[in-house]
């Protein structure tokens, strides 16, 4: 496999749209079937991540099959913001084991997670906690943190997003309270005046959700920028995913 920086001549999206891959292995550590697998295209090799819509566990508030295109809202999402803390992630209609998502594996070191950075890159996160409210992330466990090595995060599994009810489950609070960068919110209120004006961009992101998370995606950003202040955690409900890791 290839370092987590691609050439640049080549498209990743591209790459993981048309390219041939085969499963080298799969994760047992986890709720759903996920495979890694190589992929070639245009004589270049690298590894990829497949997550198959019909290996997805039973849920009792996430529809059946739905999490695979949740994974490549996320990233969509991301793209626009301008974040680029996703690995790039395509739907793939064909695969070993049927339809689902493929993602640009991040070459990393898997002893690395959220508890075990220093507190110089945790400072960094404001972003994190910011894309997570805005995508209602039910599942930010500490591994779903990649240090890749170049020093850059990486931020995956979002198949758990998107609800219309709240749902928002993460171990980092660290920024509790405390007031939202500018920036970031100015992101925010580009991406969904792009969503509200572009009509191809907005049924895109239609494809990989429904209309009423759309909408309530539309009201969880109004509500950022208006609140303009990183929320505490509710006492109502668990605020914190398990296992942590």
């Amino acid at each position: 496999m290839t370092s987590s920086l691609m050439p640049n001549q080549l498209n990743i999206e591209l790459a993981l749209q048309q390219g041939a891959y085969e499963l080298q292995g799969e994760f047992l550590y986890g709720s759903n079937r996920t495979f890694l697998c190589t992929l070639t295209y245009q004589d270049q090799t690298f590894g990829c991540v497949y997550k198959p819509a019909r290996g997805e566990r039973p849920l009792w508030d996430f529809e059946s099959g739905s999490l695979a295109r949740r994974e490549v809202a996320a990233y969509l999402l991301d793209s626009l913001l301008g974040w680029n803390a996703v690995p790039v992630c395509v739907y793939r209609e064909e695969g070993p084991f049927g339809a689902g998502s493929l993602h640009w594996f991040v070459e990393h070191d898997p002893t690395q997670h959220y508890f075990t950075f220093p507190e110089e890159i945790k400072a960094q996160l404001q972003f994190v906690v910011l894309f997570d409210l805005l995508i209602n992330n039910a599942d930010r466990k500490a591994g779903h943190f990649l240090l890749d090595e170049q020093g850059k995060i990486w931020l995956i599994d979002h198949g758990l997003c998107f609800h219309v009810e709240e749902k928002l489950r993460t171990v980092v609070w660290d920024f509790a309270g405390q007031v939202i960068p500018k920036a970031l919110l100015t992101d925010i209120a580009r991406v969904m005046q792009r969503l509200s004006s572009e009509t191809e961009l907005k049924n895109e992101l239609l494809t990989l959700i429904s209309g009423e998370e759309y909408e309530a995606l539309c009201q969880r950003a109004e509500s950022l920028l208006a609140m303009k202040k990183f929320p505490n955690p509710s006492e109502e409900r668990r605020m914190i995913p398990w296992p942590l890791v």
